[in-house]
Order: structure tokens, then C-alpha cells, then sequence
């Protein structure tokens, strides 16, 4: 069984979101990494569920303003 752990880059793509507003999001919502993989961050499927919920925030506010 492979377990698949995303990197940010990753979770832009499956988004379909750039990069920065990832970035963004992980930075100012202080998510944590649950591991790195040399130096490269990974995520928890937990996390990509969160990183997508507060992204969609974003943008329902962005649309109301």
C-alpha cells in the first residue's frame, strides 16, 4: 500500500490553484506539515481538506466584496 502525502506544489495542482495563494494559506493559517521529505513539506489528506475549505473562503469573500 502506497501512501501518498502531498507536497504544496501538489495541492496547487489538485486545487487547481497557484502556488502562492497555497503558500499563502499554509502560512497564514499556520498549517503544519505532518512530515518533510528531504526539504520538501507534506501534508495530510486532513490538511488538503482544510487548505481547500479556507481557500474557498477566500474566494466567496473576494466575490462578495
Amino acid at each position: 500500500m502506497s501512501l501518498s502525502l502531498p507536497t504544496v506544489g501538489e495541492i496547487a495542482r489538485r486545487l487547481d490553484a497557484p502556488l502562492h495563494k497555497i503558500a499563502y494559506i499554509i502560512r497564514s493559517r499556520n498549517i503544519q506539515p505532518i512530515s518533510t521529505a528531504g526539504n520538501l513539506r507534506v501534508f495530510s489528506d486532513t490538511q488538503v481538506h482544510r487548505i481547500a475549505s479556507e481557500l474557498q473562503q477566500i474566494e466567496q469573500e473576494r466575490a462578495a466584496s
